[in-house]
């Protein structure tokens, strides 16, 4: 999969700009706040439905505009999609893909597969395990869309669930009822995440061992509700979710669940999450972003497109060599304030975009 063309009208600094992409490795350089990063925003948009720099739609629209447009065309090996959002300060987004409007945020799942990774990525290693949850889930939806509807449910559920737990109504018999439909949800969620970090781990350690040139292994396993099937994981979640109801009627939410869940990462035998140094995190998530690319190929046949931004900066420079060589045969869109023409040496037929001041101009 690659991205022939990018389209935006009054989204952040830009006003319009149109750019056309090559299938290999896109540079788009420029002073600081000039706008590169808001290219990479737009196109993550249209992957997953939302910016992931804030979750507020209308902080995307220029600042004296009313509505905001981002329209990019695809090839994949079915032919040509298009996906075309337009935010409005008044109103909700409004989606079509291949033209048509959909009404379904599952819908847009897939259609431009992406993995997004900047300087901030690494709290999926070193913050709270909701970064480590979302990394997961925001790979997974863009795999399948029946695991989105099923973290969509989860959420409905878990939210009616605690909606009655602070109601201060909560029975035994009305908490069974909601138990049930969370257990059924949630074992789906656990063993779907489960299943994705035992596929993903293999991945991710020969990225990590080519980024360290073998000085480390990294090995990866999910924590939450144990079972190997999925009545087992449904039986056992039920089962926490009755211990825990005390606890849970006095807090006033479920204190058990996928919600809660995380992943653990080990490099070199050391859990990088609270131990590893900066620069063990910082690749360890890389090799994690890495991995999402790879696993992605592998079960869809196509390879999503690589957005990295201001990555190149965050790395020594035998480590820049290295990435830029792992991206050879990948649509790889690259933010950065210069090239160095030593790491940019073994890198055959890049394109380079100047970007200043809200303008985009290739080079000849």
């Amino acid at each position: 999969m690659y991205i022939k063309t990018l389209d935006i009208a009054n989204f952040r600094n830009y006003e319009k700009q149109s750019v056309i992409l090559s299938d290999g490795l896109n540079v788009f350089m420029g002073r600081n706040a000039q706008g590169k990063t808001n290219l990479l925003e737009a196109v993550c948009l249209c992957s997953i439905g939302r910016s992931p720099r804030t979750p507020r739609d209308k902080e995307l629209i220029r600042w004296d505009n009313r509505r905001a447009r981002v329209k990019v065309e695809v090839s994949t090996r079915a032919g040509t999609e298009s996906v075309d959002i337009v935010l409005d300060k008044a109103e909700n987004k409004r989606v079509a893909v291949n033209s048509l409007p959909i009404t379904r945020m599952g819908e847009l799942m897939g259609v431009v597969s992406t993995v997004f990774f900047s300087p901030d990525e690494i709290k999926i290693v070193s913050s709270s395990p909701g970064e480590r949850r979302q990394f997961m889930d925001i790979a997974l939806c863009q795999i399948s869309r029946a695991y989105f509807y099923t973290l969509q449910r989860y959420n409905k559920v878990l939210s009616q669930r605690n909606k009655l737990l602070k109601s201060g109504r909560a029975t035994d018999e009305s908490l069974e009822v909601w138990d049930m439909q969370l257990a059924e949800s949630g074992a789906k969620i656990v063993k779907t995440r489960r299943g994705f970090i035992a596929r993903l781990a293999p991945f991710a350690d020969e990225n990590h061992r080519f980024l360290t040139a073998d000085a480390e292994n990294l090995e990866l396993s999910y924590e939450g509700v144990d079972g190997e099937t999925l009545e087992e994981v449904t039986a056992n979640f039920l089962k926490e979710l009755k211990n825990c109801r005390e606890r849970d009627l006095f807090s006033g939410f479920t204190g058990i669940g996928p919600q809660k869940d995380d992943m653990k990462i080990t490099a070199g035998g050391i859990d990088v999450r609270a131990y590893g140094s900066q620069g063990q995190r910082r690749t360890a998530a890389l090799s994690l972003k890495l991995a999402e690319l790879d696993l992605s190929k592998s079960e869809k046949g196509d390879s999503p497109v690589l957005l990295l931004d201001d990555v190149l900066s965050e790395l020594d420079k035998p480590r820049q060599q290295k990435l830029l060589q792992r991206t050879a045969g990948l649509q790889t869109i690259l933010t950065c304030t210069h090239i160095d023409e030593e790491v940019f040496a073994g890198v055959k037929n890049y394109k380079v975009f100047t970007v200043e001041n809200g303008g985009v101009t290739p080079s000849v």
